[in-house]
């Protein structure tokens, strides 16, 4: 574990202990239950990928479809702490570098104090984060997934599938729709992301180096970097200190961010749109032919949404950035949406050719400047 003056700058081990102990317990399943609701999410993975490559059109660049040991990224139908463990492993991989940099600076002012806190306090504040977020994540398709005891990577280093059971369930029940449809509508969406990744080589790459030249801009003081956390934590406490004031709700990438990283984060913005609003596009796409209530469980997802949440809720989501993440879904669908309206599935697909062709974060939301870059032609 990276440490700083001796101490560790965050106690993994103790985070994932920390969101296993709070997290919330699931909806009531008997255990046949349980057996079968892994079982339909794993039919509705394996179903969706046909569903999924046939509708986008999305192939290897020899244009054969992607098939055979080096795309077999796994599937795993996981609880909440099993997202935790796993998204726990992605973090520390990832964050290394940032941490490492952290290390370099333990001379400074805030050592004294940060070594006083510790590791174990910062993961007992991760665990807390964490344990909130493992309650509102139905999937995800880890891009960087390292392996671990319980949760196997695919070959060659690639991701990996996951659908939380639970999260799923009580979601379909919260908004009373078909269990079947809701489940391969979730499906759909994270099929989408996985396709993304398995049909386009150099995407993994490209966003793995975009993610670690941020990280190595940061300049950013470990102190800053703690409180940041313990203010997530705070609000899951009961909201801030008395006698501080709003400060508007700032995110934790807005806070660690520097001036030189700002364009770096306009084009990760740009391709988590488009990777988001491609594959909001493709559930609903698809949806028709395969989920006959598609348009109960959109009408009354984004009613969902709309509805908003307590406070609480509403302090960290934007404290961990996940009010953009709903931008992202938005403005990235009605781009693709845009786009394939003027030049087709396969004008579309031209944003996959290369790094180049990606959308930059002004033309997610002006659509015709990309087909006039991109295409040649007006959006008109």
């Amino acid at each position: 574990m990276t440490s700083i003056g001796g101490a560790e700058m965050v106690d993994w081990n103790l985070a994932v202990a920390t969101a296993t102990r709070l997290v919330r317990p699931g909806p009531e399943v008997s255990r046949d239950e349980a057996r079968a609701i892994v079982a339909e999410l794993r039919r509705h993975a394996k179903a969706s990928e046909e569903h999924v490559r046939a509708y986008t059109r999305m192939v290897d660049p020899d244009g054969a479809t992607p098939a055979g040991p080096e795309h077999d990224t796994p599937v795993l139908v996981v609880d909440r702490p099993g997202w935790v463990k796993a998204n726990v492993a992605g973090f520390r991989e990832i964050l290394k570098p940032l941490l490492e940099k952290m290390q370099e600076r333990r001379g400074g002012p805030g050592n004294a104090v940060l070594g006083a806190v510790g590791g174990k306090v910062t993961g007992v504040e991760l665990g807390m984060l964490l344990s909130f977020l493992s309650s509102r994540v139905l999937g995800q398709y880890e891009t960087f997934a390292p392996a671990t005891r319980d949760l196997p990577a695919a070959p060659g280093g690639g991701g990996r599938l996951l659908l939380v059971a639970p999260n799923i369930v009580h979601v379909e029940r919260e908004l009373d729709v078909d269990p079947r449809d809701f489940r391969l509508w979730v499906c759909l969406h994270e099929e989408t992301h996985r396709t993304q990744f398995t049909a386009v080589p150099w995407l993994r790459d490209h966003l793995e180096g975009e993610i670690q030249t941020f990280l190595a801009e940061t300049d950013v003081d470990p102190m800053t970097f703690l409180e940041r956390i313990r203010e997530a934590a705070q609000s899951l406490a009961g909201g801030r200190p008395e006698g501080e004031e709003d400060d508007g709700g700032r995110s934790l990438v807005e806070l660690v961010q520097t001036p030189a990283q700002r364009e770096v984060l306009g084009r990760l913005t740009a391709v988590m749109s488009l990777l988001e609003g491609h594959a909001d596009y493709v559930m609903d796409g698809v949806g028709p032919a395969v989920v006959p209530s598609v348009a109960e469980i959109r009408e009354k997802f984004q009613q969902r949404r709309a509805r908003g949440a307590s406070r609480l809720d509403q302090t960290l989501r934007k404290l961990l950035g996940l009010d953009a993440k709903l931008r992202q879904y938005r403005d990235g669908e009605r781009f693709v949406r845009a786009v394939v309206d003027q030049v087709g599935m396969d004008g579309f697909n031209r944003a996959w050719t290369s790094p180049n062709t990606l959308p930059t974060k002004a033309e997610i939301g002006r659509p015709a400047d990309w087909i006039a870059r991109v295409h040649g032609k007006t959006g008109e």
